[in-house]
């Protein structure tokens, strides 16, 4: 019998502590993350650094009784409980209509589906102001029966509005990916509709709905152009008192001592989702086939269908109050405030006009795109690769939770760390154009990373282990084996990043000067000014700007890129 040679597959050599390929992959991580650190130090550690010090040492000298003081106050009393009671009735009305969406959109095979998904994710990206102005002509023109414009009703309306494709979009994937057998199992033996999904669903689901739900109050309480424009002075968060602070009073104590208060609470929010994201419940994914509504399924179609109307209302309420003009024998249709948008308003209210505001803003809008994909992508591939021992695990880790650090801190604080900061030698930026572009940036970084991440980390790190055995060089593994997977993500976070940036509002309101106003902070100047003009022209840019987003976010549905989850 002929003799064969087996080949004998001899175990994989444990790699040595600090051999050469470890030291490659130290090299390589640290080149990587080289640049990001660098931008975040300068751009964010140093303005919250600043902030801290504007606190602490509002003369040159320690003053920690100065922050008490400020957090005895009266009125900031009364703030805090209005954004904790605002914030938590918000978060619990959009649950109650996004849950149900989320399962009819993600579930069942209805008409439309994708249409009505993307219709829903719109007002996510909406610019808060352009939020704010909506509301305020559906509750001042149609529904101006119902007396509840100026209340705190229309400042939850407002963010519940905003929110609720957060809980449609991050509890649906979870709800998609279900696998159905065990609730089918249980409706098998008898188990009620109702006792099948308070058992078996609503716990595989759980991490998904508090992650969501912690999620959405973080945005509710951060929240700034939709309080700010239906809440005014009247009815603040501590966001907009920050801003009242500094721009009204001039106390900038006063402000970072709050935004001090503020970073605390936000940062132990997103430690209570982290924690949240790692606890078992929905790892078991076996994705089905939507199926067709049953007659069951009616309560959840008609909170859909109601949700739909409730989204639709303030929009069709915004576009067809920008197409009505006033004149001596009533209203009547035009697109006068359309053209008008190539005029500085009435008595002067702007320095430029709008339509150099809506070039500057697509202009910013690009640079802080660019920026943001290039440091979210250094951030994603130095975090996503495979580490080889707890070091170098460790490590990764550590930059990953300081990558996403922008994260807890709001876009009205970051302003305001860079106006106090970045305004002396090293760093004097007060004249540069760059400065609203890196503000827009960071605030869209986490959700680029949050975006390019899963679907950097699903990528086996083996078949890049093949293409290399084959004799592929860096570039070439990563044209064959990551870019196939990686253009759909990557022009998803371009779209979110550029909507995001088109529509900033908190920090761009501190950072922006009169003669370069984006459109956001225009259309609040032109809300701020009496005269009928001006709150045409308001509405129309306004509109502009809400049909930019839409169609931007349109286009990132049709790539369907699972993003926009609980962060």
């Amino acid at each position: 019998m002929e003799r064969r040679d087996v080949p004998v597959k001899r175990p994989e050599r444990p790699e040595r502590p600090g051999g050469p390929a470890a030291a490659g992959r130290y090299v390589t991580l640290l080149a990587l993350a080289a640049v990001p650190v660098a931008v975040l130090a300068v751009f964010f550690v140093l303005p919250v650094i600043g902030m801290v010090g504007r606190g602490f040492r509002p003369a040159g000298h320690w003053d920690a009784g100065g922050v008490l003081d400020v957090l005895r106050r009266p009125r900031v009393h009364r703030v805090l409980w209005f954004t904790v009671w605002s914030s938590t009735v918000a978060t619990a009305v959009t649950l109650l209509l996004g849950l149900p969406a989320a399962y009819v959109l993600h579930r069942l095979a209805v008409p439309l589906r994708r249409v009505v998904r993307a219709a829903l994710l719109v007002p996510f990206v909406l610019p808060t102001v352009v939020v704010g102005v909506a509301f305020r002509e559906l509750l001042t023109g149609p529904l101006s029966w119902l007396p509840i414009d100026g209340t705190p009703i229309a400042i939850i309306a407002g963010l519940v509005f905003f929110n609720v494709a957060v809980v449609i979009r991050a509890v649906g994937a979870a709800w998609e990916g279900l696998d159905p057998r065990p609730a089918e199992a249980a409706a098998a033996l008898g188990a009620a509709p109702w006792t099948v999904f308070r058992t078996v669903t609503l716990p595989a689901l759980r991490p998904a709905i508090v992650g969501a739900a912690s999620v959405v109050f973080l945005f509710c309480a951060t929240s700034f152009g939709v309080v700010l424009t239906l809440g005014g002075l009247r009815y603040a968060s501590v966001e907009t008192e920050i801003y009242l602070l500094t721009t009204n009073l001039l106390d900038l104590q006063g402000a970072a001592a709050l935004s001090l208060l503020q970073l605390a609470v936000v940062v132990a929010l997103l430690g209570i989702g982290a924690r949240v994201r790692r606890l078992p419940g929905s790892a078991q994914r076996a994705p089905s086939r939507p199926r067709r509504p049953r007659l069951a399924d009616l309560p959840q179609l008609a909170v859909t269908a109601l949700l739909l109307v409730f989204v639709a209302a303030p929009l069709a309420a915004l576009l067809v109050g920008s197409l009505r003009v006033s004149t001596p024998d009533g209203k009547r249709w035009s697109m006068a405030n359309y053209r008008a948008l190539s005029s500085t308003g009435s008595h002067q209210a702007l320095l430029e006009p709008v339509t150099s505001a809506l070039n500057l803003s697509l202009r910013i809008a690009v640079d802080a795109t660019l920026l943001a994909l290039v440091l979210g992508l250094l951030v994603a591939l130095s975090v996503t690769r495979r580490g080889h021992g707890r070091a170098e695990r460790r490590l990764r880790g550590t930059l990953d939770a300081f990558f996403m650090l922008p994260l807890g801190v709001s876009a009205v604080t970051l302003g305001f760390g860079f106006l106090v900061t970045l305004d002396r030698p090293p760093v004097d930026l007060r004249d540069s154009p760059w400065l609203v572009p890196i503000a827009q940036a960071l605030v869209a970084l986490p959700l680029v990373v949050r975006t390019l991440v899963p679907a950097l980390g699903g990528i086996d790190d083996r078949q890049r282990q093949a293409a290399a055995s084959l004799g592929a060089g860096p570039l070439r593994r990563m044209l064959v084996v990551d870019v196939p997977v990686l253009w759909r993500p990557l022009l998803a976070s371009a779209g979110f990043a550029f909507a995001v940036s088109l529509g900033e509002f908190g920090a761009t309101s501190f950072l922006a000067r009169d003669e370069s106003a984006t459109v956001p902070v225009v259309i609040y100047r032109l809300i701020g000014h009496p005269g009928a003009m001006n709150y045409g022209m308001a509405l129309a840019a306004s509109c502009v700007l809400a049909g930019t987003t839409a169609v931007v976010m349109l286009v990132v549905e049709r790539l369907r890129v699972p993003s926009l989850g609980v962060l």
